[in-house]
This record gives C-alpha cells, sequence and structure tokens, in this order.
C-alpha cells in the first residue's frame, strides 16, 4: 500500500484523495491518500505532522496553504522549480530524504498546452501574488510569456514577486490598481490568482469591461469550474485554461512522482474523474 497525504488548513473539500486513488486503481497500484491538517498554521505544527506521516510510512505529502513556503525548510532536496518559485507543494518522502518539487508550476504547463496548443503567453496580466501566483507567474515563461504585469491588493506581495522573476533574468513589473485598465488593454493574457470567483467570494477579479482584445484567460479557481470571469472571457472569445486543468495535471505530476510510474493516457482518468464525481463545465 502506497501512504500519501496532502498537508493543510481547511482542506476537508479536497478531491485530492479522490484523484490519486482513481489513479491508483487505473494503474494496478494500492494507494491510500489521507488529508493531515497539522493544530495551527506555524512551521512547527507542520513539521510536526510531516515527522509524523514519515514515521507512518508514508511516501509522499501534497502541501497546501498556509504551507508551500514552509515545507521548503523541511526539505533535503529542491528541485529548479522549487528554487524559482520559492514554494513547493509536493514532498517525496524516500529513502530517508525529503524532495521538495513544484507541481502548480509543471501543471499549470501541462494544462496550457493541453487547452491552446503553442500559443505563446505573450504578455500577461497577472491578478494575485500569492502562492499559485508565484507558481503561474515563473511557468509562463515556458509557454512564451514576454512579460508579466502582477497587481494584488498587497503592493508588497506584487513587488516581491516582481523582484523575483526580474532577478531570475525574466521581464515583469508592478500594476498600481489605476493603472489596471491600461495594463489589461496591452496584455495577451489574463490570469486570476485571487479566490474571487469561488463559491464563497463570488464576483469578477477584472471588470468585464476590460476583458476586450486578450487572446486567452486562466482562472485558478475551479469551484465552480465555469468562473464568471471564464464565462465572460469566452464570450469575449479568449481561449480558456480552467482551475480544473491545473488541479487534474499537478496531481498527475505529483503522482509520477511519488510513484515513480509514468501515466501515459490521461484521458481515461479525465473522463472517468469527471463523470464519477460530477465535474461539470460548459467551457471544457
Amino acid at each position: 500500500m502506497l501512504h500519501l497525504g496532502l498537508i493543510g488548513q481547511a482542506i476537508a473539500a479536497s478531491r485530492s484523495p479522490s484523484l490519486h486513488m482513481m489513479l491508483g486503481e487505473l494503474n494496478q497500484l494500492p494507494v491510500d491518500y489521507q488529508l493531515q491538517e497539522p493544530e495551527n498554521d506555524t512551521a512547527e505544527s507542520f513539521n510536526a505532522k510531516l515527522a509524523e506521516i514519515r514515521a507512518l510510512g508514508f511516501v509522499g505529502t501534497n502541501v497546501t496553504f498556509p504551507y508551500k513556503q514552509i515545507a521548503i525548510d523541511s526539505a533535503d532536496e529542491v528541485n529548479d522549480a522549487v528554487k524559482k518559485v520559492g514554494a513547493s507543494n509536493t514532498l517525496l518522502l524516500k529513502d530517508g530524504k525529503v524532495c521538495a518539487f513544484n507541481t502548480d508550476y509543471t501543471g499549470f504547463i501541462r494544462g496550457y498546452k493541453g487547452r491552446v496548443g503553442d500559443l505563446p503567453a505573450g504578455k500577461v496580466l497577472m491578478i494575485g501574488a500569492g502562492g499559485v501566483g508565484r507558481a503561474i507567474g515563473f511557468a509562463l515563461f515556458e509557454v512564451g510569456a514576454t512579460e508579466i504585469l502582477v497587481t494584488d491588493l498587497s503592493e508588497r506581495s506584487a513587488q516581491s514577486l516582481v523582484d523575483a522573476i526580474n532577478e531570475a533574468g525574466y521581464k515583469a513589473r508592478f500594476v498600481a490598481k489605476e493603472d489596471i485598465s491600461a495594463a489589461a488593454e496591452e496584455a495577451d493574457g489574463l490570469v486570476n490568482c485571487t479566490p474571487v470567483g469561488h463559491l464563497k467570494s463570488p464576483g469578477m477579479p477584472l471588470a468585464a469591461e476590460l476583458i476586450q482584445g486578450q487572446k486567452w484567460a486562466f482562472d485558478a479557481v475551479y469551484t465552480p469550474m465555469d468562473t464568471e470571469f471564464l464565462l465572460e472571457s469566452h464570450k469575449k472569445g479568449l481561449q480558456i485554461v480552467s482551475g480544473f486543468d491545473l488541479f487534474f495535471y499537478q496531481g498527475i505530476d505529483a503522482f509520477e512522482i511519488f510513484t515513480g510510474q509514468e501515466v501515459t493516457d490521461v484521458k481515461p482518468v479525465w473522463d472517468q474523474f469527471r463523470e464519477k464525481y460530477d465535474v461539470v463545465s460548459s467551457l471544457i
């Protein structure tokens, strides 16, 4: 039995256990995937939970809010994506070591290419510079981004991401609230990495009238799958990359890391998961 988990806060509704156990069934691997919620949001609490599951023989765990940056400090080895992003959402527990990966980074790349093919991302307006925003911000340069225009309610968070991107040799700049309209007008792509649009925080991260003339849009929110932002973008003729794409492919990448087994045909997994768990979308 392969024991896997997800460490995070407020994760009771996560679909990660369902995805990983389905992947196990389809690949003839016995998988047990358990949610792991530390006592609080401190590094000490995270490290205690990680030590607990290592002692129980877990071979890997995903990591979500608020521990993605904390997780790096627990790692003996980190891959290039983690070094770029400064966060990890996947830990492989093997041979007495903790190895850190970021499958938000790789999952977005796979999801983007699966939706829009070879279309270069171009100049991108990104709203939200938190944990997932950092991963997407760097991943965009792997799919042809030329510049990232970053805005966030926290100017400090946005500027931190801009600085990190520029220091890595890419191109980014901060966009103040009053300049969002102009930034949207010059953008080829629009990215939402905020919670706005979630069932618990409905709405639009960007005014509808600013969605006009771009080529593509991505929303990290996937509950619901068809957010107001994606529906409006689709109506305006933009190609769509959904939060479910990110969830699905980051999960596939994590499963491959945990098991060492490549998932060669993802379509049956996609179809069965959507059917079994009633994942409905009018866009994808």
